[in-house]
């Protein structure tokens, strides 16, 4: 099996696993946070246009309606979760193929594990603590551009800063010279990055704190499950399996 079908396959297993979690504990916060979006519509429509004409009023009410419900969203959910997985378990694999000769590990799985940490903390952990997600009841439409740019950029610079934590590593001989060395330039790349970008904060003051704050640790858990599994995978897939020597060998010797 090749590298490239062992990381797709990976890829598969961490999204199925990644999706399950993010339908079993995220859909009920965005269900909440739906909830509180209608019901703020709601309370700032006019009274006047409650007993308007009926005609009007049941053509706007089908015109808001979702094109696909939430049965198929949380449906949708899953499959989008399984896709990315596979193509990550690609992206992994691709990583793996091209990096493994500049590691200065001799086990392969833990290679594998290497990339797959890395890929959680320069292109998660990071674009997330500075622009955390939020739930579909926040955020302005006319800010996304910014938004998109913004998350894009810091993802960039986080794998900027992982990068630049290997090369400083490289450049001691000391092993906990080379884990300080490591931490200051990652610690370094990510305060510049973070001064550099702006700050987005459009949560309104009257949405339920609690609800925000469970929305964005299950959002990271999610990615979060989606790497490890990922990268326990892909690190069992890669490991070359010991076979043992046949008995005409095993007698000639």
């Amino acid at each position: 099996m090749s590298l490239l079908l062992r990381g797709l396959l990976a890829g598969l297993i961490a999204g199925l696993l990644a999706g399950g979690f993010a339908f079993a504990f995220g859909e009920p916060h965005v269900d909440a946070a739906i909830a509180i979006e209608d019901a703020a519509a709601a309370a700032s429509s006019p009274d006047a246009a409650a007993t308007s004409a009926s005609a009007s009023a049941s053509a706007s009410a089908s015109a808001e309606e979702p094109l696909v419900s939430r049965n198929g969203q949380k449906a949708g959910l899953v499959l989008a979760t399984t896709l990315y997985g596979i193509a990550m378990g690609g992206l992994l694999a691709t990583a793996y193929t091209l990096l493994r000769r500049r590691f200065r590990i001799a086990a392969d799985s833990r290679v594998a594990l290497v990339l797959a940490g890395s890929a959680l903390v320069g292109a998660v952990l990071v674009p997330w603590v500075k622009y955390p997600p939020n739930p579909p009841a926040v955020g302005d439409p006319a800010t996304i551009n910014q938004r998109t740019w913004s998350y894009l950029a810091v993802l960039v610079l986080g794998l900027v800063a992982v990068w630049a934590a290997v090369i400083a590593a490289r450049t001691q001989t000391v092993e906990w010279r080379r884990a300080v060395a490591a931490t200051l330039a990652f610690v370094v790349v990510v305060s510049v990055a973070y001064l550099l970008l702006p700050g987005i904060q459009e949560v309104p003051e009257s949405f339920p704190a609690t609800l925000l704050w469970e929305f964005r640790i299950t959002s990271l858990g999610v990615q979060a499950v989606l790497w490890t599994v990922l990268g326990l995978a892909f690190a069992a897939l890669v490991t070359p399996r010991v076979t043992a020597p046949e008995p005409a060998a095993a007698a000639a010797v």
